[in-house]
């Protein structure tokens, strides 16, 4: 749980006279042809509407894929090749991140770093293969504090061969939306307030792009679900009542099947949980989801309705570990290191002052090291920066690499979080194994794209850089990344 705050607004009332949601809009339907070994797609970025609030509040003016919201669920199975034409109907350039898949550099989705961006009007054809299985999901990297807060996001869905047995495989995307009373979109993107603080947490949350109310289940039914958070800023930590959810998959990577630390999925923005649970409960009975993580501001997400029928009464033993995907194993012993630090923000300079010496061996002296960071971070916040990885705020993607690693060699990567906030934050290109936390190691050596680090917290990650070309790493709560904690890395 966070004892961060988060502006409450209107979405008391708006969950508390929540309609109910149909079961085809809690599963979006999926949009696709087929060619000659090439799945083929069309993704139409353009203005729309949506009932995101509940009746009788009117549609909500928004930005999307295809017209909906969240856009199509492009499901695929493993090894695929897909070919995705991205058609720019807004009046802004546009790109597509394919966030958490392992693409060629030049199909990642970043302005002006791995393409030139999509003019209004113009068209971009994307084309990968779907190298591993799990659950991803596509947004813009142009101005996304803007174009994914205005609903541009979808999920990608890559199947295994042989995936686990289960009943029902659901996708849930969660999000917020920062509406006026009468379910405008507030105009307020990219304010100063938002980028030096926790980044535009909204007042009305959603599943699959309505604040929900119900989903229908049965007695006996087992459910893969999995979960999207394509907030901007909102971190969630979901309470699925007396139900016992295992985790199988983080970030669509497989793990070692386990129960939620502390009984709550946590997902900050951009990270994806898949989970594994039984409908234990009565027939006919009702089982809250409740989101838990920001302290004293507990809700109810959404009820899990149980029908009068049961599906089966006996408990199930259907296996729940899935195969692993064919990512390249690290090598610790060899791995070379690097130190990465983030700071700024409100309070920042309060908290490196608190940390001091404590932000781990870096081979020099680190009080020195602190007082040159300190110095290069005041220095670039009198002139408009707000956050800063290893002491530089970037401005746009085009910048120096700040590390290069060897192509095909182990990495350690050592980042320390020196600020008063949560930040999710995502290497593109790769995925890496959360190998410690606080010194600590961690249990489960999780695979992830994008690890959540408390305040004050370092956290190593290992992984090989086996993928040629110029990523990004940066905080995804979009308003920190806008203003400043983004970098570039080199695999060369």
């Amino acid at each position: 749980m966070s004892d961060f705050r988060v502006p409450t607004l209107t979405r008391r009332a708006f969950l508390a006279s929540a309609a109910a949601v149909s079961t085809g809009a809690m599963f979006p339907p999926q949009s696709h042809a087929r060619a000659a070994g090439i799945r083929e797609f069309r993704l139409r970025a353009g203005p729309g509407r949506a009932q995101i609030a509940p009746d009788p509040h009117g549609e909500t003016a928004i930005w999307c894929y295809d017209g909906k919201l969240p856009g199509p669920e492009i499901r695929v199975r493993q090894g695929e090749r897909l070919r995705i034409a991205v058609e720019n109907a807004l009046d802004e350039e546009t790109t597509v991140h394919w966030h958490g898949v392992r693409v060629p550099n030049g199909m990642d989705g970043v302005p002006h770093l791995t393409q030139v961006p999509i003019a209004p009007g113009d068209t971009f054809t994307y084309e990968f293969e779907a190298v591993d299985a799990g659950t991803f999901w596509y947004h813009p990297h142009h101005r996304s504090f803007e174009q994914v807060g205005r609903g541009l996001y979808g999920p990608l869905i890559v199947e295994e061969a042989n995936p686990v047995r289960v009943d029902r495989d659901v996708t849930w995307v969660l999000s917020d939306w920062r509406l006026t009373k009468t379910a405008e979109m507030r105009e307020d993107f990219g304010n100063r307030h938002d980028m030096m603080h926790n980044g535009r947490v909204g007042n009305t949350v959603t599943i699959n792009g309505r604040v929900p109310d119900v989903v229908p289940v049965r007695k006996g039914e087992r459910v893969r679900l999995r979960l999207i958070n394509a907030a901007n800023a909102r971190i969630f930590g979901l309470d699925f009542g007396d139900h016992e959810p295992t985790v199988i998959a983080l970030d669509g990577q497989p793990v070692e099947p386990h129960a939620p630390e502390g009984g709550l999925v946590v997902l900050g923005p951009a990270m994806r949980a898949d989970i594994i649970f039984d409908m234990t409960a009565e027939a006919g009975s009702r089982v809250s989801v409740i989101d838990r993580f920001y302290k004293d501001l507990e809700y109810r997400l959404v009820d899990l309705a149980y029908g009068d029928q049961p599906l089966r009464q006996t408990a199930l033993d259907w296996p729940a570990l899935l195969p692993p995907n064919p990512l390249p194993e690290p090598d610790l012993a060899s791995a070379i290191r690097h130190e990465v630090t983030f700071n700024g923000g409100m309070m920042g300079a309060m908290v490196m002052q608190e940390m001091g010496g404590s932000m781990g061996d870096t081979g020099e002296d680190s009080a020195g090291a602190m007082g040159g960071m300190m110095g290069d971070m005041m220095n670039m916040m009198h002139s408009g920066g707000i956050w800063f990885i290893n002491g530089v705020a970037a401005e746009g993607h085009i910048m120096d690499p700040m590390l290069t690693l060897a192509r095909d060699k182990s990495h350690v990567i050592a980042m320390t979080n020196a600020t008063a906030w949560h930040h999710p934050i995502h290497l593109h290109g790769h995925s890496f194994r959360v190998i410690s936390r606080n010194g600590k190691p961690t249990r489960l050596r999780e695979w992830q794209d994008t690890v959540l680090m408390s305040p004050r917290e370092r956290v190593e990650i290992a992984f090989v850089a086996d993928n040629p070309g110029d990523w990004m790493l940066h905080c995804h709560i979009l308003e920190h990344q806008a203003a400043g904690m983004m970098g570039v890395f080199r695999v060369a």
